[in-house]
C-alpha cells in the first residue's frame, strides 16, 4: 500500500521539483522567497493535481482485475493457506 502512496506524492511533487532544478540550473536562486511567487506557485499546484488525476483515471482504466472476473478470498486448504485469487 506505501507504493501507489509513494507514487502520488512523487507525482504531485513532481512539478515542483522540475521548477526547482530549472531554478538552480539558472542560478536564480532556489530559496529565494521572489523566485516562488503566488501565481508560479498556484500553477505548480494545477499542474500537481492535474497528475495525480490523471493517474487515478490511468490506474481506474487499467489497473485492476479484467472485467467479468471474480475474486476467490483468501483460504484454507489442507492446512495450508491459498492466497486470495481472480479468476
Amino acid at each position: 500500500m506505501i507504493r501507489p502512496i509513494f507514487t502520488e506524492f512523487a507525482l504531485f511533487a513532481a512539478p515542483f521539483v522540475i521548477y526547482a532544478l530549472f531554478l538552480w540550473a539558472t542560478r536564480a536562486g532556489v530559496l529565494d522567497v521572489s523566485s516562488w511567487p503566488l501565481a508560479r506557485m498556484v500553477w505548480l499546484t494545477i499542474a500537481a493535481l492535474l497528475l495525480v488525476i490523471g493517474s487515478f483515471l490511468a490506474l481506474a482504466e487499467f489497473g485492476g482485475a479484467p472485467p467479468g472476473s471474480t475474486y476467490v478470498p483468501a483460504h484454507m486448504e489442507n492446512g495450508r493457506l491459498v492466497p486470495g485469487t481472480e479468476k
